[in-house]
């Protein structure tokens, strides 16, 4: 395992809040993910399903959690269930967790091989009224493809027409929002990891240069320090493609002039870094891109200190707003009268800043968690405003990690943001 597993107390405490949210007589089923087939005998890298490893901490597939706390038998209370280690299928794929193993890890005494799953549900169903399965819920997509949850929730209703079936979404993400410190000591893992991997790009960005091997660079000291890959794929767009949002080609050379804005982050132990940083590629800013990147770096800095508990993404999205058109009249691509005149459905800020602002963040870079949530203490959010002016040639977009308190805490603090000192480390 690359990364130092979170205590198993950590998990057993998830698990006793999931339980204590739901109704009497009910059991709550969570499955992995799926292995994605690739070609022949191979798949593609596996990622866990995140909300069970919320709960039980296992990172491999063909894992299955049961949670019937109204059961007559203590020990079907908890039930785990791994792939089966036989002697034949590690000469294959290498290590899989033993029961012992999975125990320690999760905190779950009952642990039993996959093949006994659908057995074991049967005597767990005729214990329970409720059923509580996930289903990811985002209101901004909706998967076309059935995934392993879809599949099997479909099973089991189509075997049990009778049990009321409940959502587990609306118990678990609120639980799963608000950071703990074994989460924030990863989270913040994963932020130094990110910090490093840009310092070492930054050593390496060029005239000349392919985007792909900025992007190898920041790979690199990724891997080296523990991370297990990217937390998403890596934008590394120079010249006008840093005006294309989600830019993940990275195959373009960089040019003497250029502007190159690097959206990355790493992943340690599933939970995720975002960065961006925007830099010039020859080292020094022209005076245009520096009045651009000064533009964004204030807004940047006065968001910041907005991510208190009772905000909301709206209330920030509010005050960024208002603050984008300030700058951006002070940038000359509109005036104060053209604000006046504007169609209120169609705000002139948004042709050069099309994006939110912020989006949660911790086992997956987009975090459960909505715009009109109210944040608590604990909440771990992306500030990233930026500018894009695509007739120009110039996009900017600054972001950091920030912890919700009293106090917000920046995550990415000591990642070079500042003009003079991204020029002076480019210059060595």
């Amino acid at each position: 395992m690359r990364y130092k597993p979170l205590p198993s107390k950590f998990y057993a405490r998830n698990r006793k809040n999931v339980v204590g949210e739901m109704a009497k007589k009910s059991i709550a089923v969570l499955v992995s993910h799926d292995e994605y087939p690739r070609c022949g005998d191979t798949t593609q890298p596996f990622r866990q399903n995140s909300d069970l490893l919320y709960l039980c901490g296992i990172d491999q597939e063909d894992t299955y959690l049961t949670l019937a706390p109204w059961h007559p038998n203590p020990a079907y209370r908890e039930i785990l269930f791994i792939k089966n280690p036989s002697p034949e299928k590690i000469v294959w794929f290498g290590h899989r967790l033993s029961k012992e193993q999975a125990s320690q890890l999760s905190g779950i005494k009952t642990v039993m091989f996959a093949e006994e799953f659908e057995g074991v549900l049967n005597d767990l169903m005729m214990h329970a009224e409720h059923v509580y399965l996930h289903i990811p819920e985002d209101p901004r997509i909706k998967p076309d493809y059935p995934t392993h949850e879809v599949r099997f929730a479909k099973q089991l209703k189509s075997d049990y027409p009778l049990h009321d079936f409940c959502r587990l979404a609306p118990i678990l993400y609120p639980l799963r929002s608000v950071k703990s410190k074994e989460e924030l000591a990863a989270l913040k893992y994963a932020c130094d990891i990110t910090r490093r991997a840009f310092e070492r790009a930054l050593t390496a960005i060029k005239p000349g240069k392919y985007e792909y091997e900025i992007e190898a660079e920041m790979t690199y000291e990724m891997i080296r320090n523990g991370a297990t890959t990217h937390s998403f794929a890596p934008i590394i767009a120079a010249g006008p493609d840093t005006c294309i949002l989600h830019y993940i080609k990275n195959d373009k050379v960089m040019k003497d002039g250029d502007l190159l804005l690097m959206d990355f982050g790493a992943e340690y132990a599933n939970y995720a870094g975002d960065c961006s940083r925007t830099v010039p590629v020859n080292g020094k800013f022209t005076p245009r891109q520096k009045q651009v990147y000064e533009a964004v770096l204030s807004i940047y800095k006065e968001t910041i200190p907005r991510f208190k508990p009772g905000m909301t993404i709206h209330k920030i999205n509010d005050f960024v707003f208002k603050r984008m058109d300030e700058e951006l009249i002070k940038l000359g691509l509109y005036t104060r009268e053209d604000v006046e005149k504007q169609d209120p459905a169609h705000p002139l800020f948004k042709k050069y800043y099309m994006h939110n602002t912020s989006h949660f963040i911790g086992l997956d870079v987009h975090d459960v968690g909505q715009r009109d949530w109210v944040f608590q203490t604990g909440n771990v959010l992306s500030c990233e405003p930026g500018i894009y002016i695509a007739e120009e040639g110039i996009g900017v977009r600054i972001e950091t990690d920030v912890v919700v308190g009293d106090k917000p805490l920046d995550l990415m603090a000591g990642t070079p943001v500042e003009v003079e000192e991204i020029e002076s480390l480019m210059q060595k």
